[in-house]
């Protein structure tokens, strides 16, 4: 045999892991050869070295640590991937508008191709790709309120009720997406449509100036039943300065009857 061959045994030997044979016939050839008795010895030393160091006890922390991060990566992955699905939800609420308003469509699904295109596959980095996923998703949320502002117009009165129901779709109602719905529980002639309204309002209450706006529309309904509705929104909200405008609407010679009791506990209620 030669030296490299004995060499494949130094570890077997240090670990006295070798057959009786293979270990006496390593020894023999130790004691007529030099090289491989130092080179075996500077394994040997080399190991002890090594049986020295003093291998750090992982902390109590590192376990969890390891999972924070874990945890971390997977929320992270999960982000971008529920992302991706909220875009995709978004855009299958397209889909309702191509019969009914064929233009819109089209115009929408060139937009947001357009965008998709440009997001998908001409963008490199994550961080471009996260600021242009929330492009998009500005841009269909402005579309979703353009066509909300135009259900409104609609002449339909089961269309515009549609258009009423979308504002729960738009996260952030701007003083455009107020004023329409303001200017239709005060104007429209159905008054399933102005219920509608007053109830997409009073989810909007937050906002000052739709509260200012449902106590201005108190005295301009002339319907039992929106003049009933607004006082319990009103007595909600505890909003105390509508007193003023349900004592105004007392005024009313024709105002019915059963009305005129609600509004009268609401104003107990509220002062």
């Amino acid at each position: 045999m030669k030296c490299e061959q004995y060499e494949e045994l130094f570890a077997g030997w240090l670990n006295n892991e070798l057959k009786p044979a293979e270990k006496e016939m390593l020894e023999q050839h130790l004691t007529g050869c030099a090289a491989c008795k130092a080179e075996l010895a500077s394994m040997q030393q080399l190991w002890v070295l090594m049986d020295e160091v003093e291998v750090p006890e992982p902390s109590a922390n590192m376990q969890a640590d390891f999972r924070t991060m874990l945890n971390d990566y997977k929320a992270a992955e999960a982000g971008k991937k529920s992302s991706s699905i909220g875009i995709l939800e978004q855009l299958g609420w397209l889909w309702q508008w191509k019969q009914r308003w064929p233009l819109a469509y089209t115009l929408a699904i060139v937009l947001i191709s357009f965008g998709c295109g440009y997001l998908f596959f001409n963008l490199a980095g994550g961080s471009k790709q996260d600021k242009q996923m929330v492009e998009l998703t500005s841009q269909v949320h402005e579309l979703k309120q353009t066509m909300m502002l135009a259900l409104l117009e609609n002449p339909s009165a089961s269309e515009r009720m549609r258009g009423v129901s979308y504002t729960g779709e738009i996260k952030h109602a701007d003083k455009e997406v107020i004023d329409a719905l303001l200017s239709t529980l005060n104007n429209d002639p159905n008054v399933n449509v102005r219920l509608s309204t007053l109830d997409a309002l009073t989810r909007l209450a937050g906002h000052p100036e739709v509260r200012q706006g449902l106590v201005q529309s108190i005295t301009q309904q002339d319907s039992p039943l929106m003049q009933s509705a607004i006082a319990d929104v009103m007595l909600k909200l505890q909003e105390k300065s509508s007193v003023k405008s349900f004592r105004e609407l007392l005024k009313q010679k024709d105002l019915d009857h059963g009305v005129r009791d609600k509004i009268k506990e609401t104003i107990t209620q509220l002062i």
